[in-house]
């Protein structure tokens, strides 16, 4: 029965799937692009860190409004929506020509922030429980292929030129792409998948989503991942330009090879290995690979092979929020499902907030050890999260 309506929905999901994509690759587009846009305007590595801090601080005020929105509107009229306002607010950035217009630009994308929670919680409606840590890891492997594809062509369509409105506008056409395609090729009404769940799933379904302590632990492990994540996504393009002399492109490109890790591992991996050791345990390891790469680059000399580390510390965090999305989108009811995805998605907006301003504060008063290890710290609580209070979460038929 329940193959069945896997069957039936799986060329919806497709379709939400290519949806994501489309509008992940103009997000991916700006990424390499922002740490060398504010220098040109007049803006130092303080004003890398506050133009992020905006963008996620826009995100983290109206995500649980998208979440709700989709839950009483629709999800395809939220997404629509949500596209079409990050479109506009490209297009405001492409035009951009002092530092203060790209904060405003920056600000509007992140009140524009609402397609991937909603998208997140519309894979969770097409997908039953036993599939749904799957479901999550298409997002992650959506995200991946954005940043595949995103810098990469950020980083050709800027070259050697001075001027960064092309990309702005390409992200813009991409997320207007999304749009078309999602108005046209998803249906007004989804069609929701049965949730059985066991008798121990039905203990911990929450009304409202805040009130029990384990729902609210585990926004705070958005936080603390995303916060890590931010700092290193601040962090990086500043190192390596400082360390070995990368230019855009150069982050472009090693982005482009995080997002084929990223494919890799969410795509196919995650689903396998989640069957085989449970998908606690490949939260577990994920977030231990994430703290120690960290560590080492904070206290290792610098050589030519320090940039793998990073990479290795990607490969650990990406296998950890697909598996973060199944629990929550698993514990709560089906109609609270998108005002969950919102406020998971509104807990990793204050995680770009505090990891940029934690690791910029921590750079301008020491160096860039001390910031990667303020980094690593960071994830601790993810990994002692995940030995503690997340076994009750084992009870739940995610894999």
């Amino acid at each position: 029965m329940v193959s069945d309506t896997s069957s039936r929905h799986s060329p919806l999901i497709w379709l939400v799937f290519l949806v994501i994509v489309i509008d992940l690759v103009g997000f991916g587009l700006v990424i390499p692009l922002l740490p060398f846009m504010a220098p040109s305007l007049g803006g130092d590595s303080t004003d890398v860190a506050f133009i992020m801090i905006t963008y996620a601080l826009g995100a983290a005020l109206v995500s649980p409004a998208w979440g709700k929105l989709s839950d009483k509107s629709g999800r395809r009229q939220a997404l629509v929506l949500a596209l079409l306002c990050s479109c506009l607010a490209y297009i405001v950035t492409a035009m951009a020509g002092t530092l203060w217009q790209v904060y405003f630009g920056r600000a509007l994308s992140g009140l524009a922030a609402g397609s991937l929670p909603v998208a997140t919680a519309l894979m969770a409606d097409l997908s039953p429980p036993e599939r749904r840590a799957k479901a999550m890891g298409l997002v992650g492997t959506a995200f991946g292929l954005g940043l595949i594809a995103g810098p990469v062509l950020g980083g050709l369509l800027t070259g050697d030129s001075k001027s960064f409105a092309l990309p702005f506008y390409t992200a813009a056409v991409m997320s207007l792409v999304a749009a078309v395609c999602a108005h046209t090729m998803l249906p007004a009404k989804m069609v929701k998948t049965a949730s059985p769940r066991s008798d121990a799933a039905e203990d911990v379904v929450p009304v409202p989503v805040l009130r029990p302590k384990q729902n609210r632990l585990l926004l705070m492990q958005y936080v603390t991942h995303t916060s890590s994540v931010s700092s290193i996504i601040y962090l990086f393009p500043l190192w390596v330009a400082d360390a070995f002399t990368w230019g855009p492109k150069d982050v472009g490109y090693f982005f482009g090879v995080v997002g084929v890790a990223m494919i890799t591992l969410q795509g196919g991996l995650l689903a396998i290995l989640t069957k085989l050791f449970g998908h606690m345990n490949v939260l577990r390891v994920g977030s231990v690979t994430f703290a120690i790469s960290l560590f080492v680059v904070a206290t290792a000399e610098i050589t030519p092979w320090m940039p793998a580390m990073i990479f290795f510390a990607f490969c650990g965090s990406t296998v950890c929020l697909p598996l973060l999305n199944a629990i929550a989108s698993e514990i709560v009811d089906p109609s609270h499902r998108g005002r969950m995805m919102g406020m998971t998605a509104s807990a990793s907006s204050t995680g770009r907030i505090v990891g940029p301003l934690f690791a910029a504060a921590l750079l301008n008063s020491r160096d860039f050890n001390t910031a990667w290890f303020g980094s690593a710290l960071m994830v601790l609580f993810l990994v002692i999260w995940s030995f503690t209070a997340a076994r009750k979460f084992n009870r739940l038929e995610l894999s």
